[in-house]
């Protein structure tokens, strides 16, 4: 089955990145996680991100705050799909990590979802897998079907309590 790699600059991260750990077990997507920073020990940085292909890693994702270059210098070390999540940080509530992972040069590209917005991540993760396994295409397919159940039943209750 698909295998992502959760990768965080910080443990400080790590409570923002569940809600993407979430994610991916809705999905049964196997994965790991590491504390790994592109600043602090950018040696084993550069060992694990140049080695996730062929350790069976399909999408790498990427949580980082601040200077925020962690998802940016993992996409410069492999050919994978790589998820940045900008943590929030006291900086204009993370604007900082968001621009950080979002501006990156050409022929680097890092998909980059909204600040903290870890569950995204890991549903973005789900969709580009989907690609390659039918089956995740089916829960996709499910997924989006119970969001839109959601959304009705919610406009069912506001109705209901407006009287109609």
């Amino acid at each position: 089955m698909a295998k992502v790699a959760v990768i965080m600059g910080s443990d400080s991260d790590f409570e923002v990145v569940k809600k993407c750990l979430t994610a991916l077990e809705r999905f049964d997507i196997d994965y790991e996680v590491e504390v790994i920073s592109a600043h602090r020990n950018p040696e084993k940085l550069f060992q694990y991100a140049s080695t996730a292909e062929e350790r069976g890693i399909e999408v790498i994702i990427g949580a980082a705050g601040k200077a925020a270059h962690l998802p940016g210098v993992i996409a410069g070390m492999t050919p994978l799909p790589v998820i940045g999540i900008p943590i929030k940080t006291s900086f204009q509530g993370g604007l900082d990590s968001l621009l950080s992972i979002v501006q990156m040069p050409s022929g680097v590209p890092v998909a980059t979802v909204a600040v903290n917005g870890a569950e995204n991540a890991g549903i973005l993760a789900a969709q580009i897998l989907s690609v390659k396994y039918p089956e995740l295409r089916s829960k996709m397919k499910q997924y989006k079907e119970e969001l839109d159940d959601a959304v009705k039943a919610k406009n069912d209750n506001l109705h209901k309590l407006m009287g109609e």
